[in-house]
């Protein structure tokens, strides 16, 4: 009996092993500097405080999910979110607001000069517009550099890099996993995180475009 009690917690121990061994490589990050990978810095730095854009895309995003939003969909008036609640688009346009840049206003002003490239839109309502996936996937395809979706060149991959993936967005984080892959700044419903999802949403064919925001 006490040699079948001392096997099971050899056993025990050898999962509870294998458990901290998987998620210690699972969440583990590494810089681009240690994996050998060249940094790609931006040449503008729009709001002139010293840090190239993709730089700052990158720490508004991770600035935003600090605040730790409540994730909840719902419509505002003023386009922009009251209190602490937010959704995955709020990322995006929070890190282009730290950049320097006005998300919503690029989107309203290219949906008014160009209604043809938006035609989901029926009537545009500036409250919500910036807001939605769907426009903002037709405004990154017409304004930024579009890249591939494959993670065999991880170089390809930079920090600041917009991810659209089925029904949902993100931005890449200058944390890596140990294949280089970035880790994802988004928003969720299970709540805010920068983790190593981009290789579950590419073995889930939901990486649909990613982008690198070139103005």
């Amino acid at each position: 009996m006490r040699k079948t009690l001392c096997l099971l917690c050899v056993l025990v121990l050898l999962v509870i092993c294998g458990i901290w061994v998987y998620c210690s490589q699972m969440y583990r990050s590494y810089t681009a500097e240690e994996l050998g990978i060249p940094v790609l810095m931006s040449p503008t730095d729009a709001d002139g405080d010293g840090i190239d854009d993709f730089t700052d895309l990158m720490l508004g995003a991770r600035a935003y999910i600090e605040t730790k939003p409540v994730y909840k969909s719902e419509y505002y008036a003023g386009g922009y979110p009251t209190g602490t609640y937010g959704v995955c688009t709020d990322v995006v346009w929070q890190a282009f607001q730290a950049a320097g840049y006005s998300l919503k206003n690029m989107v309203d002003e290219d949906i008014a000069s160009h209604p043809e490239s938006y035609s989901e839109i029926d009537i545009p309502d500036p409250n919500i517009d910036f807001r939605r996936i769907r426009n903002l996937s037709v405004f990154f395809s017409r304004y930024a550099e579009e890249l591939p979706c494959s993670f065999d060149s991880p170089e390809q991959w930079q920090a600041g890099d917009i991810v659209i993936i089925e029904g949902h967005i993100g931005i890449c984080s200058d944390k890596r996993n140990r294949d280089g892959i970035p880790f994802l700044i988004h928003h969720a419903g299970s709540g805010v995180r920068e983790a190593n999802d981009l290789p579950k949403y590419a073995q889930q064919g939901m990486l649909l475009a990613h982008y690198r925001w070139q103005p």
